[in-house]
């Protein structure tokens, strides 16, 4: 190399220096940007909601004829068995019943047979339902053991067992129930239009067992006919009652699961939808906002031995199994916009943001699915904003949520 060369090579240098530093201030900083990876995992489609717990089979005992009452001997929570004596009545001197009242209350005591005969075949339908989901549980028990079938298709089975024992339960309270509107029906005609005499009773006894779970009257003195006396239920044979909106209503449908949270216990109790009731109805929010409800009603399957702390109109937070999936690809919410009027989201590649597409599936409570567009372990931003745009320069760091 020449002198002359020698003497112009540091010059060049520092002129190329100057040059870099000078394009390295005017470039644009890359951005700090939260990411995540697209990974596999679950995804659930949960609908919750507030509920409480409600005695399946609640009876309001009413006299049958106006009288005269003593003090009542019960309490809230008191135990009462079928036939026990609730009260004695002394009915007072009743007017002559006329054709048309007598026939009535000839029609009455008709109507109260027919709803015994109907509520004792029902109790048969109820049982013979039960014999066959509890053949079906001895049946595939063996079946799981070996293999041959899941423990869910086992576990479905017993669910179902429990609630066709509790819809049997409650159709032998329906025909005790039944038979007291008989005997009411009847002990009103009877001492109808007839001269009473002196220390003649009426004893009203429990149309069920179970507990007493209110009392509206427990002074003595008289009461009319029909007037609430005291409220009787089995407090074992509990439902749960859900208000959901009317948008959620339509997609839940009867033996979806429900799992019943932050009710007292250690651990989530585990119930089906048994109705969804066809009417709304308008309630405020305690924003002030109206909304149309539904009520679902669901029943517990779990064992009862799990449960039997609870008692009726406990609270309950219900959160209802829409879709749920074990092993799928997702991301955050925060991932997906809306981009061209298609869902689309910002993968990280070489320390620069590149949009991408991407068809999204079930949407859960912190994840989506992701059907297409992403594979397993690829980086995308977790909060994209409007500084970031397809190629925009970015210093990624996972984000901590």
């Amino acid at each position: 190399m020449s002198r002359t060369s020698r003497r112009w090579l540091l010059p060049g240098f520092i002129a190329a220096a100057i040059v870099v530093a000078i394009a390295l201030a005017y470039r644009t900083p890359a951005i700090d940007m939260a990411t995540v990876d697209a990974a596999r995992g679950p995804v659930q489609v949960v609908i919750e909601e507030d509920g409480v717990t409600r005695v399946r089979e609640r009876y309001t005992v009413t006299p049958p004829v106006t009288g005269y009452v003593a003090r009542l001997d019960f309490h809230v929570g008191d135990p009462v068995k079928v036939g026990q004596t609730l009260f004695s009545l002394e009915p007072l001197p009743s007017a002559s019943l006329d054709a048309r009242t007598r026939a009535e209350a000839t029609a009455a005591v008709a109507r109260a047979e027919a709803a015994q005969r109907a509520a004792e075949t029902a109790a048969q339908a109820a049982q013979a339902s039960a014999d066959f989901a509890r053949s079906e549980v001895n049946r595939l028990k063996p079946l799981m053991q070996t293999g041959a079938i899941s423990r869910n298709q086992y576990e479905q089975a017993s669910s179902e067992a429990n609630r066709t024992a509790a819809n049997l339960a409650s159709a032998r309270s329906a025909i005790e129930v039944a038979r007291y509107e008989r005997v009411s029906a009847e002990t009103a005609l009877n001492f109808a239009g007839g001269a009473r005499q002196s220390g003649q009773q009426i004893v009203v006894t429990s149309p069920v067992s179970g507990s007493v779970l209110a009392i509206q009257r427990e002074d003595e003195g008289v009461v009319q006919a029909g007037t609430p006396m005291l409220t009787i239920g089995d407090p074992h044979s509990l439902e749960i009652v859900v208000d959901v909106l009317s948008a959620d209503a339509v997609r839940l449908l009867p033996g979806m699961p429900v799992w019943l949270e932050r009710w007292g216990g250690d651990a989530p109790l585990e119930a089906r939808v048994r109705e969804v009731e066809p009417t709304a109805f308008t309630k405020v929010s305690a924003l002030g906002v109206e909304e149309q409800r539904v009520r679902v009603i669901a029943d517990i399957t779990a064992p009862v031995e799990q449960w039997q702390r609870l008692g009726d109109a406990y609270r309950v937070e219900a959160r209802f199994i829409l879709h749920d999936q074990a092993d799928v690809l997702r991301i955050p919410h925060s991932a997906l916009f809306r981009d061209n009027g298609q869902w689309s989201v910002f993968v990280v590649d070489q320390g620069r943001a590149h949009l991408r597409a991407v068809k999204p599936g079930a949407r859960g409570l912190q994840y989506t699915e992701i059907l297409e567009g992403l594979a397993a372990g690829d980086r995308v931003i977790a909060y994209p904003d409007d500084r970031i745009a397809d190629g925009t320069r970015v210093s990624p760091h996972l984000s901590a949520d």
